[in-house]
């Protein structure tokens, strides 16, 4: 699976809705209304998923790595680790963009009164 980021309609903090780490049937973005304390099935097994993306991750960086240093490796080999860790990369930057709407809104801090003077 390939899931698209779209840096121009990144979730804000204090979002109602959580970004989810999969995809409509038709390519659109899932977003889960969270009840309760947010701990819910569809929570659990978005966090897992998340969790096992992080590592894929991880894993796609580390053989990035040793791809790089391999002298010999050819134009195939490079295209295939490329894309996996553009895809790796694409996995991370929706769990950033998640994470961030989960976040509490920052507060307005109040405005001085000016008038008072």
């Amino acid at each position: 699976m390939q899931y698209e980021y779209d840096p121009d309609n990144a979730q804000r903090p204090g979002s109602p809705l959580r970004l989810l780490p999969w995809e409509t049937w038709d390519g659109r973005p899932c977003y889960l209304a969270a009840s309760g304390d947010g701990n819910g099935y569809l929570s659990r097994r978005a966090d897992r998923m998340e969790e096992q993306q992080m590592h894929n991750a991880a894993v796609a960086y580390t053989d990035a790595e040793t791809t790089l240093r391999n002298s010999s490796a050819g134009p195939l080999l490079l295209r295939l680790m490329l894309m996996r860790t553009t895809t790796s990369l694409g996995n991370t930057l929706r769990i950033a963009d998640s994470r961030l709407g989960r976040l509490l809104a920052p507060s307005v801090p109040d405005e001085p009164d000016l008038t008072s003077e």
